[in-house]
């Protein structure tokens, strides 16, 4: 332990700690604005800059280690004033134009102001370039509002790996972006929006998509379907006041309604039904593998588009790993202007499904013409958590004290196994609970059904399970122990497809989301207060889970029933039609 004195108070301290966590471990707040816990500490701000006794200069606390005996003042006459500057000096560089920002009320900028008491800014002079980068369907990139704070670059750098955007040229005329000014369309960006979570401000942010809803919910003619993922749940509240981790399905069901949506479903009946597809596309191939042929294996998931753009880039050589299913939103966009659209006895040009994701990839997803059936798209608009938390507020809906509502007959019933797709380690945990079953006849051998070594937040998470006494039908994979892997986070994607390059990977099946955590955590998700948050979104939906009646997505009776009457059978010509689809090498 360390002992030092911060603001004439004695506190210790675990050695290796900075003056920021110290202070902050005591109750002690020092302001600070590119500083961003377990990502990005590098001091270039230096907002946080505090007096330490016996140094010449002030000193950046995110980054100087504790040392024993410090006398440090983090309010002192010098700290305060210089504080003030630097602030001012950000501002004379910044489009000032905050009512317009849609950060506004939500701009770590805008907070830092009034916590330091700034209420002008004194300086004027040229601004540095203004690039406003709108190409890309998924993220905006507004160079104006850029306070080259660098969380972006160490989360598209050192979380995701992906390397899309970097600072550009030296000293003033330095920008972060891709090179040569290049959009974030043209490049190997995989929009997985980690970026538009980490900005502070309103440089980079989501594609707006709020018009066009609110378009289609003002024309009479449209039938206008919305359907929710399972991860919005868990974190919609905290745009209202609740605490992360709130389930809020029945309000956000009535929100919905009162909005003025005709139809409200649940993408979890898809996220079913893609383990119906997928399950019944893995033991395909293991038999075909068993069988000697030349097939495909570790067979991949493929319901994260900021996953699959990022090994279409990556790995182009390895698409064939990929599952062919679709992701469960652009499923259930598919069923609802075919399937119900029959069933309702409208046309599908006159429906207009939209989707709430946690996603900012879906976006992109959406335009891909892979995604078209008979010339329309299977989804017409994204929005994400935070922007229809933003039309909530605007519709004049007053979320709090909304009554529970259902969602709606027949794509609205779900299971506690479609919910945990908002997880890393949900996916392959509901896969096993079916496919298990459907291999033994029996349930899986884990208490409560949970499938405890691939849940959390460690970056590749494995699990064995040997097969014992199988099916008739499945006598071959008697004694076989099947493995499977789970990532979340490009970065832990790029290992485990290195391996399969090596011909050293030993599953089965790999689960691999975008966004480290899954989607509880994705590029749409409400920003984070605390390291806390995405664990208690995690607790949320292990919750929803355990109090399901049904929890395994092979007993859905809507799956059920979809079958019988539509499609017939997983892997059948009409759910190759309108469930799966193919990938695009890239450059």
């Amino acid at each position: 332990m360390i002992n030092l004195t911060i603001n004439n108070k004695k506190i210790s301290c675990e050695n290796g700690k900075t003056i920021l966590q110290a202070a902050k471990e005591n109750n002690i707040l020092i302001p600070h604005l590119c500083y961003l816990e377990n990502i990005h500490q590098q001091g270039s701000c230096r907002m946080c800059i505090v007096e330490v006794e016996g140094e010449k200069t002030l000193q950046a606390s995110c980054i100087v280690p504790v040392r024993e005996g410090m006398v440090i003042k983090t309010n002192s006459e010098k700290v305060i004033n210089t504080r003030k500057v630097l602030y001012e000096l950000l501002l004379s560089d910044h489009e000032q134009d905050c009512l317009n920002c849609s950060r506004n009320q939500d701009c770590e900028l805008q907070a830092l102001g009034e916590w330091l008491q700034v209420g002008e800014s004194r300086f004027e002079g040229v601004h540095s370039k203004n690039l406003m980068d709108e190409a890309s369907p998924s993220i905006i990139r507004d160079t104006a509002k850029c306070i080259l704070c660098r969380r972006c670059v160490t989360v598209c750098n050192e979380i995701q790996n992906v390397g899309a955007i970097n600072p550009q040229n030296r000293g003033f005329k330095t920008d972060i972006g891709p090179p040569e000014d290049l959009p974030l369309n043209s490049i190997n960006c995989s929009n997985c929006g980690q970026c538009t979570v980490v900005c502070p401000v309103g440089a980079l942010q989501e594609k707006d998509a709020l018009q066009p809803v609110w378009r289609a919910l003002h024309n009479p003619d449209i039938r206008v379907i919305v359907q929710t993922a399972p991860a919005i749940r868990g974190a919609l509240g905290e745009a209202f006041g609740y605490e992360a981790g709130t389930l809020v399905t029945g309000k956000m069901v009535t929100a919905l309604r009162d909005m003025g949506f005709d139809d409200v479903f649940d993408t979890n009946f898809a996220a079913d039904l893609t383990i119906i597809e997928e399950g019944h596309e893995l033991l395909s191939r293991v038999q075909e593998a068993f069988s000697g042929k030349d097939v495909a294996l570790p067979m991949i998931t493929s319901c994260s588009p900021g996953w699959i753009k990022y090994v279409e880039h990556a790995f182009p050589e390895r698409l064939a790993h990929l599952s062919s299913c679709k992701s469960p939103h652009m499923m259930l966009g598919a069923l609802a202007k075919t399937y119900y659209a029959e069933k309702i006895n409208v046309d599908p040009k006159n429906i207009f499904v939209v989707s709430v994701m946690p996603c900012t990839a879906k976006k992109f997803e959406i335009t891909r013409p892979e995604m078209l059936y008979q010339g329309l798209q299977n989804v017409d608009a994204v929005l994400t958590t935070r922007e229809l938390a933003k039309m909530i507020k605007q519709a004049g809906v007053n979320f709090t004290s909304l009554e529970d509502g259902v969602f709606d007959d027949p794509l609205g019933l779900s299971t506690g196994a479609a919910d945990i797709f908002a997880t890393s380690g949900g996916v392959m945990e509901a896969a096993i609970r079916t496919v298990y079953e459907v291999i033994t006849g029996r349930e899986i051998p884990f208490e409560k059904l949970q499938v405890t070594p691939i849940r959390g937040l460690e970056e590749i998470k494995t699990a064995e399970l040997t097969i014992e006494e199988p099916l008739e039908d499945y006598s071959f994979l008697a004694g076989v122990t099947i493995k499977v892997a789970v990532t979340s986070g490009l970065k832990g994607a790029k290992k485990l497809m290195k391996e399969i390059d090596r011909g050293e990977s030993p599953y089965h099946f790999i689960e691999i989301m975008g966004c480290p955590g899954g989607c509880v955590n994705g590029g749409g998700q409400p920003r984070p207060k605390d390291k806390d948050t995405v664990i208690k979104r995690m607790e949320a939906i292990w919750r929803e889970d355990e109090g399901k009646p049904i929890r395994k997505s092979h007993e859905n009776p809507g799956i059920t029933e979809i079958y019988q009457s539509y499609l017939k059978h997983p892997l059948g010509h009409k759910s190759h039609e309108l469930l799966h689809t193919v990938y695009v090498a890239r450059k």
